[in-house]
């Protein structure tokens, strides 16, 4: 492999220039294998040797650690200096096909972003985001990657003692709208400029052939926000802390802290411990997304014209298109786990489902799930409503509706690519983390298997499929900081 760091070769004020600060006794917890195979990476075969990699107490060759600055709005209040405070990005590496990937290490230590903050992570968060990053991109959802998780050897202090580990985490690019928020604060107009011919380079280079790059820069970072809230709201994941600092121009899902899926289907379901007024609920997140957009959009007014006032027009123009473009991808996908096209009859049969399902407490993958099975054998569906007498009216509205569009024949197949049969369960992912804490990994190892082909039935792991007993609910989530 080659590094090519683009990024540190990008003025100083872009990042800070620091190694990642040595661990005690690091031991490798898991490598993502075919992750590197695409990667393409040259690794030792022993895990000593790895695990010295992947927490950074030796250095990938080539590579040039960097803690990149950005701000960002957190709960709407605007920080003007946040940046990687426990994270060091290693450099940008290319494979044969011209694919690029960002590898950086998360809970790597101390850098001058650290804000009095120790630098490092609990093993909780790191095994969480591993869980989930990676599942999310086994349903085809952008997201960053895991790598390699690794243990460090020595304790981190939260509310207790615990053990402390580094996650290797890879994207095309780790870019939010909070970096342009840093320059545009300060009012360095060069340094919005340099940033945004990098994130064209990097992730939108269609970009570059447009009339305005700029413009359509925004266009494309809008454009692909809007296809991710849908595809969140499709599956029920909750991200938890939507804050601009945590939204990646790449279109990626990126900083899975308090995030988690819905059990019971709640529009207004919150899990982060520190969202006391649900501003990041299940349901207000494309609205939250358009609200991170319009931020972002702010910081590239000098870029979109020499007039400001046409440069407003011109932003403003691109922001009113995001809602109805979520709204289409969000059709287009809820109608698909009902096994109808994404018309405004479809849709409101399929919304008028979620209501059922919202009054009965009905698990929102489970319900979708089994509908796949429902025009040959209804009964595992209508059992998962108490109000059977209107999920049977349900019922005979939808078949009516398959035979209306001719969707009969190919609904099942529809409804299964649509709705995965497993997800990260937020009580299976807390009884891994709980068996890690004692040095117990093969509930983390299996629960990786399992979410590997979510769309698969995969009946010898169903108990994975189930709901969690009231005693075992999940009500919030933490980000480890």
């Amino acid at each position: 492999m080659r590094f090519i760091n683009s990024y540190a070769h990008l003025p100083e004020p872009f990042y800070q220039r620091i190694d990642p600060e040595p661990v005690a006794a690091p031991s490798l917890i898991r490598l993502n294998r075919p992750l590197a195979e695409r990667l393409e990476l040259d690794l030792p075969e022993d895990d000593a040797d790895l695990a010295a990699l992947f927490s950074g107490n030796r250095l990938l060759p080539g590579s040039e650690p960097i803690a990149q600055a950005y701000a960002g709005h957190q709960f709407g209040q605007f920080v003007p200096q946040l940046g990687d405070g426990r994270a060091h990005l290693l450099g940008e590496t290319v494979n044969k096909a011209g694919e690029r990937f960002d590898i950086q290490l998360k809970g790597s230590g101390r850098t001058k972003f650290s804000r009095g903050g120790d630098g490092r992570s609990p093993l909780g968060p790191v095994l969480r985001e591993y869980v989930v990053s990676e599942a999310m991109h086994a349903m085809g959802i952008p997201s960053t990657r895991a790598l390699a998780m690794t243990s460090t050897g020595q304790p981190v202090f939260r509310e207790a003692e615990l053990h402390g580990a580094v996650l290797t985490r890879v994207a095309s690019g780790f870019v939010r709208v909070g970096t342009f928020e840093y320059f545009a604060a300060r009012r360095m107009e060069d340094a919005v400029r340099q940033l945004a011919d990098h994130v064209i380079e990097r992730n939108h280079p269609s970009a570059s052939q447009a009339d305005n790059p700029y413009l359509a820069l925004f266009e494309a970072i809008c454009s692909a926000q809007a296809e991710l809230m849908a595809r969140w709201m499709c599956v029920g994941f909750v991200h938890g802390v939507m804050n601009t600092d945590n939204t990646a121009v790449s279109g990626e899902t990126i900083d899975f802290g308090p995030c988690a899926f819905l059990d019971q289907y709640d529009p207004e379901a919150v899990f982060s411990s520190i969202d006391h007024f649900g501003r990041y609920a299940f349901n207000r997140q494309p609205t939250i997304m358009a609200w991170n957009l319009a931020c972002l959009g702010g910081c590239l007014i000098p870029l979109l014209d020499d007039d400001e006032s046409r440069a407003h027009t011109a932003g403003e123009a691109v922001l009113e298109r995001f809602i109805p473009a979520f709204a289409a991808h969000y059709t287009q996908g809820l109608c698909s786990k009902i096994g109808l096209p994404g018309d405004d009859e479809s849709f409101a049969l399929a919304r008028g489902l979620l209501d059922l399902m919202r009054r009965n407490g009905t698990d929102f993958t489970n319900a979708f799930r089994a509908l796949c099975d429902a025009q040959t054998d209804p009964a595992p569906f209508t059992a998962l409503f108490a109000t059977n007498e209107e999920i049977r009216h349900w019922l005979d509205d939808w078949r009516a509706r398959l035979a209306l569009t001719g969707s009969v024949g190919t609904a099942r197949e529809t409804m299964r690519s649509a709705t995965p049969a497993f997800i990260p369960r937020n009580h299976r992912i807390e009884q891994a983390i709980q068996a890690a804490e004692v040095g117990d990994f093969t509930l983390v190892d299996r629960l990786i298997e399992v979410l590997r082909r979510p769309y698969e039935d995969q009946p010898e792991n169903a108990e994975y499929a189930a709901p969690p007993r009231p005693e075992e609910r999940v009500e919030q989530t933490f980000c480890g900081t």
